[in-house]
């Protein structure tokens, strides 16, 4: 835009300069009209409209540098916003896997189903009910929780590791665990928060069972999912899910416990 007011300035100078130049020749017409006063009438009046003419271009180029001059701060001011919005989404990207894994299998609970409780219901539905992805469920249920959190790792993170730490483990891999840890915890969640009468048998006992577990002080008004969770599918109890664990372990992400028999890992903010 600088390089544009700097041309439109040298434009300017030629245009006065060559505006001086006809003045001149208009002062030795002047001269020439009363020496000669019927023979240059017409050439004055050409003059005379060809310097009005001037004066309007010189008047719309003021114009145009004083909008284009009050236009430069506005510009630095949009490209300095625009270079810290970069920033912004240049550190965001860092926390981003370059793909998130789609869940293929909602880890919610469906409360509303129970298996039969005599042969003959049996009977009519063939095989026992299998576990369905269900709906959400209803606003009252979720009043007041928020989902689990999902805190990836960054690169800088990752790099800072002991060689002997990382190994061969990927930003895309440990950030794919993170998601799954963050989906069995929703699933503990939400079987603490179901009413008891809408669970199925099995799932009664293992809603109790984690209701036990987080009454421990250390569990209260946490996310935490327990070792027998881990199933997939990204993070698994395989060397390559062990090393993940003890990775995030050591970034702050997760922290562990015991609770009886059961590994309890909870979900912590770095």
């Amino acid at each position: 835009m600088m390089e544009g007011g700097e041309a439109a300035g040298s434009s300017l100078d030629a245009l006065m300069s060559s505006f001086n130049t006809r003045i001149a020749h208009l002062q030795q017409l002047v001269i020439a009209r009363n020496m000669y006063p019927a023979s240059s009438m017409a050439d004055l009046s050409e003059i005379d409209a060809a310097l009005q003419g001037m004066e309007m271009q010189v008047t719309k180029i003021k114009e145009r540098l004083k909008e284009e001059t009050e236009a430069i701060p506005k510009a630095k001011k949009l490209i300095e916003a625009s270079l810290h919005q970069q920033k912004i989404l240049q550190n965001m990207s860092l926390y981003v896997p370059a793909s998130l894994p789609e869940k293929t299998v909602s880890r919610h609970v469906d409360v509303s189903r129970s298996f039969p409780s005599t042969p003959s219901e049996i009977g009519k539905e063939g095989l026992l009910p299998e576990l369905v992805r269900f709906e959400d469920p209803a606003p009252k249920e979720r009043k007041g929780r928020a989902p689990a959190p999902v805190w990836y790792i960054s690169t800088e993170e990752l790099n800072a590791l002991p060689s002997y730490m990382k190994g061969r483990l990927t930003l895309d891999k440990v950030n794919a665990a993170i998601n799954d840890m963050a989906t069995y915890a929703e699933t503990n969640a939400q079987l603490i928060a179901a009413p008891r009468n809408k669970l199925s048998e099995n799932l009664l006992d293992k809603s109790l069972e984690l209701r036990n577990i987080s009454a421990a002080e250390s569990l209260k008004g946490k996310y935490f999912f327990l070792e027998s969770d881990i199933k997939g599918p990204s993070l698994k109890l395989d060397a390559t899910g062990k090393a993940i664990l003890t990775v995030l372990r050591h970034v702050g992400r997760i922290s562990e416990t015991r609770s009886g028999r059961h590994r309890v890992f909870i979900l912590s903010r770095p």
